[in-house]
C-alpha cells in the first residue's frame, strides 16, 4: 500500500492501529470548497464593481470640465455643417417676392443674466435676422410639450409677431430660450423637433459664473427698488443709467456659494448633454466681449451675409468684482485656493 491509499483508508472496524494513522475524508469538502470559490468570487466582483464606479465617476467629472472649457471657435455643428433651409408659409400675412427666399431656423440657448439680451440685440440688428425674444417666459406657451410645440410652431411658420419681426424678407428666424423655462423638462421632444424641423442652436453661457451672479442678485433688487426713476430695467442704453444700478451691491452667500456654483456649472453641461445631437454651436459671453470677430462665426453658422452687428447696451457691472460684491471678503475667502478662484480676477477671466 503506497503513502497516497494510506491516507484515504475508511475502516468500519472501529479499532484503529496504533502504527497506522487513519483519516476520514469528510464528505462536505466539496461543498466547503465551492463554498470557499464562491466567497472568493464575490470579493473580487465588489472590488471590480468599485474600481469601474471610480472609473464611471471620474469619466463623468472629465466629460463636464471639457464641456464647460469649450472654446466657442470649436463649433461643433452636429449633423451637418450648414444650415438646413426652409421657405415658410405664413398664415397671417404673404411673403410676395420674398416666398422663394430661404430661412434659417436657430434657437438662442442660455441663462438669465449671461448677456442673452445683448447678444439678442446685435443679432436684431441684421437687416434679415428675427429674434423674438424670451417667448417661454410666458408660463402658458411651456405648460406641457403640446403648448410648446404649438408655440414653437408659431414662431417657426412666421406668425410670431414681436418688435424684432422683419416677417416677408427674414432669412433667419429664431428666439431665445432660457433654461429655466421648460427647456429642461422635455429636452427629448424638444431635441427631436429641432432635428426635424432644422433648428440649429446657439449656446450662449457665461464663464464667470460669480459675474452672472452678482448681476442676479442686483437685477432681482431692482424688480422691487427700482432705482431708475421709479422703473425697473434689466438693460440700458446709457452709462448714467449704469452707473445708477451698479451701486447697489448685493451679500453673497459664502456658506452655500461652492454649492451653487456646482449647481450651475452642472446644469450648463447637462443642457449641453441633452442637446449634443442638434446642429449647434457654443459662445461665451466673455469671448464675444474680447473678440468680436466671434459674431463673423455666428453669422458663418446661421448661413447668413457678414454685416456690422450694433448694439446700444451698456454694461452695468463694469471693473473689478470687488466694487459690485458687499461681502467680498467673506467670498474671496471662500473661493481662495478653489477650482473658482478665477472669478474673483479683476475682469473677464477665463
Amino acid at each position: 500500500m503506497n503513502a497516497l491509499s494510506s491516507l484515504c483508508i475508511f475502516r468500519s472496524d472501529p479499532l484503529v492501529l496504533n502504527d497506522i494513522l487513519v483519516i476520514k475524508s469528510p464528505k462536505k469538502s466539496p461543498l466547503l470548497l465551492r463554498m470557499s470559490v464562491l466567497i472568493f468570487s464575490m470579493v473580487c466582483g465588489v472590488f471590480i464593481c468599485s474600481v469601474c464606479l471610480k472609473q464611471i465617476s471620474t469619466h463623468a467629472r472629465t466629460m463636464l470640465m471639457e464641456l464647460q472649457s469649450e472654446k466657442p471657435s470649436r463649433n461643433r455643428f452636429g449633423l451637418t455643417d450648414v444650415p438646413l433651409l426652409h421657405y415658410p408659409n405664413p398664415v397671417s400675412f404673404n411673403r410676395s417676392e420674398c416666398a422663394g427666399n430661404p430661412v434659417r431656423f436657430f434657437a438662442i440657448l442660455s441663462n438669465q443674466r449671461s448677456g442673452s439680451g445683448w447678444f439678442e440685440t446685435l443679432l436684431n440688428s441684421h437687416i434679415n435676422v428675427s429674434s423674438n425674444g424670451e417667448i417661454f417666459s410666458v408660463r402658458e406657451r411651456r405648460v406641457n410639450v403640446s403648448t410648446i410645440v404649438q408655440t414653437l410652431d408659431k414662431v417657426y411658420n412666421l406668425d410670431w409677431f414681436s418688435s424684432a419681426s422683419k416677417n416677408e424678407c427674414s432669412a433667419a428666424i429664431g428666439l431665445k430660450w432660457m433654461l429655466n423655462q421648460g427647456l429642461m423638462e422635455h429636452p427629448k421632444e424638444i431635441a427631436d423637433y429641432f432635428n426635424r424641423r432644422g433648428v440649429s442652436i446657439i449656446f450662449l453661457f457665461r464663464r464667470n459664473l460669480l459675474r452672472r451672479m452678482v448681476s442676479v442678485l442686483a437685477n432681482s433688487y431692482d424688480r422691487y427698488a427700482k432705482l431708475l426713476n421709479g422703473a425697473h430695467k434689466s438693460h440700458v442704453h446709457s452709462t448714467e443709467e449704469a452707473d445708477t444700478l451698479s451701486k447697489y451691491k448685493p451679500i453673497i452667500n459664502s456658506t452655500s456659494l461652492l454649492v451653487d456654483l456646482k449647481d450651475m456649472e452642472k446644469r450648463m453641461a447637462k443642457a449641453l448633454e441633452y442637446f449634443s445631437i442638434n446642429r449647434h454651436m457654443i459662445l461665451y459671453y466673455e469671448d464675444l466681449i474680447r473678440n468680436r470677430t466671434k459674431l463673423k462665426d455666428v453669422q458663418d453658422f446661421l448661413g447668413l451675409p457678414q454685416m456690422e452687428l450694433r448694439s446700444r447696451q451698456i454694461k452695468i457691472h463694469r471693473g473689478p468684482l470687488s466694487d459690485h460684491i458687499k461681502n467680498w471678503d467673506d467670498v474671496n475667502k471662500t473661493l481662495h485656493g478653489t477650482a473658482y478662484e478665477c472669478f474673483l480676477q479683476t475682469d473677464y477671466s477665463s
